[in-house]
């Protein structure tokens, strides 16, 4: 297939192109750069700097390319920063998605598989998080991408022939397996990355926030999946999509809880270096505990991680260790 990936100079976005690549597909990137790395992106693709919000160069490219199906990654993630500045995540994520969408359905492109986040459940206190939990959001960004699920549907309504696939992730972690491409933000905010980092470089030291949650060990659990298999559940989910022509919700995550300690703990046993922390306030907004079921994926397209917690660690740690040496 030939296949559009927004966004593919990101940290998601490069693994997907990778990973089509690998498994035979024509592979076209749209990205402004934004904050994407242009080396990240793996030379076999065709690449456009293009922003999603530049209606008619995108349905150009589309057309052009002969486009059989939209991966979307193309957005900005930061919570804190959606807290500052709402109204560039608004007109960013709602907006550039719906410019692409339109230039979707005016060149004939009925597939999309969309990037989304827990981040749309917001605090739950159920565990694990069920795709039929209510959305409750609780920062901008994931009211971004709770708007942009809606707009899927309503678009599928209105175009029966438009699928989708909403994909919500967990907390994506570790990099490709050969070092080449992993997590790479400025400022980084993600916790794996930011315990290696220190563990490897010894700065930034390590802020824990919050060890008083009602949790085994005082601080915050969360659920973890490797970047590689998280594109082996879109490739999934493309094919699901392309060939059977429906459209669906699903959870990616791991189904398992690990809180801050643990994940100290073990990059100290995979690394064979000790991590030094120190302990900060609660941040406000951060629920104790995030976990994902994947019942639903597993169940319909069998689908569930494969790569460990201590793969997660070494693979980013392997890249890191490169882009030192570089």
């Amino acid at each position: 297939m030939n296949i559009l990936v927004t966004g593919g100079a990101g940290y998601i976005g490069s693994h997907a192109v990778k990973m089509l690549l690998e498994d035979d597909h024509h592979v076209v990137v749209i990205d402004d750069l934004s904050t994407g790395d242009k080396q990240a992106v793996d030379e076999r693709a065709v690449f456009y700097n293009l922003s999603t919000h530049e209606e008619q160069a995108v349905k150009q490219v589309l057309t052009d390319e002969k486009i059989d199906a939209v991966m979307h990654f193309a957005a900005f993630s930061l919570v804190n920063e959606s807290v500052a500045h709402p109204l560039k995540y608004y007109h960013n994520n709602i907006e550039g998605t719906r410019a692409l969408i339109q230039a979707m359905v005016a060149a004939n492109v009925l597939t999309m598989i969309f990037s989304s986040t827990a981040a749309v459940y917001g605090e739950q206190k159920t565990m694990p998080i069920k795709e039929t939990a209510p959305l409750s959001p609780s920062n901008p960004y994931g009211i971004t991408k709770k708007t942009i699920e809606d707009m899927l549907k309503d678009v599928h309504q209105a175009h029966p022939a438009f699928n989708y696939m909403i994909l919500r992730y967990f907390n994506v972690a570790g990099a490709y397996h050969d070092g080449s491409i992993g997590e790479n933000h400025d400022p980084e905010t993600h916790l794996i990355p930011n315990v290696i980092k220190s563990a490897l470089f010894k700065k930034p030291k390590l802020k824990v926030f919050g060890t008083d949650y009602d949790t085994t060990d005082g601080s915050a659990i969360r659920d973890y999946i490797h970047v590689e298999d998280l594109i082996d559940a879109h490739i999934k989910a493309l094919y699901e999509a392309t060939t059977n022509k429906r459209s669906d919700i699903y959870n990616l995550g791991s189904a398992k809880g690990y809180s801050v300690l643990d994940i100290i703990k073990a990059t100290e046993e995979t690394l064979k270096i000790p991590v030094d922390y120190d302990i900060k306030a609660r941040r406000a907004g951060d629920p104790a505990m995030l976990i994902a079921s994947h019942d639903k994926i597993f169940q319909d397209l069998n689908w569930q991680p494969t790569r460990s917690l201590n793969t997660m660690i070494a693979s980013a740690a392997q890249y890191f260790k490169k882009r030192d040496d570089a």
